[in-house]
């Protein structure tokens, strides 16, 4: 039986993924000279239409997170300051290749499942490719946390913590990440 996603390009989408993920970090580490950028994520939506990039400051969490939610904004990138910026065009294409594909596939969720995970374990895939070169901290001149987030969607937590591990080998933000993973209801 042939994959239930072989007409969507999960290969080229890598090879976009990969070109778009360095434009972005690499833009977004130019916009935020004198600050010190520390993270990367890329973050998708429960409806797997949207892919985005996504960084953050030390200093821009220092002035603008509430004290109490201090880890949830150090770590989590949906308040980032840098949230949705860098390599706009590419991103932009990405995810209205993603927008279009879903749009065929609404009317059958099992498809539509299969075609969520394969995106996310793609993003991931990318991410870690990215991680094991290097490239982050090559690029920045100092450790980077990395992340993929998915809005409004809750990975199993070992799942999650396994991703942040292997994103993540030898980084302080892994162990900052899972000790507050322990604090989680």
């Amino acid at each position: 039986m042939p994959s239930a996603v072989s007409n969507f390009d999960f290969d080229q989408l890598s090879i976009q993924i990969e070109t778009a993920a360095r434009l972005a970090f690499t833009e977004q580490l130019a916009a935020s000279a004198g600050e010190t950028l520390y993270c990367f994520a890329l973050y998708s939506d429960e409806g797997a239409m949207t892919l985005c990039p996504s960084s953050n400051t030390l200093e821009f969490v220092q002035q603008n997170a509430p004290k109490t939610d201090l880890t949830y904004y150090t770590l989590e990138p949906f308040e980032w300051k840098y949230e949705m910026q860098g390599a706009d065009e590419q991103f932009d294409l990405i995810s209205q290749q993603l927008y279009a594909y879903c749009e065929q596939i609404e009317d059958d969720e099992q498809l539509f499942k299969i075609f969520q995970q394969k995106l996310y374990t793609t993003a991931f895939e990318v991410l870690l490719k990215l991680v094991q070169e290097d490239f982050f901290a090559r690029t920045a001149g100092r450790e980077i946390f990395v992340i993929f987030s998915v809005s409004e969607y809750e990975f199993e937590q070992q799942k999650l913590a396994d991703m942040v591990t292997q994103l993540n080998p030898n980084n302080s933000y892994k162990d900052m990440y899972l000790n507050w993973m322990k604090s989680w209801r």
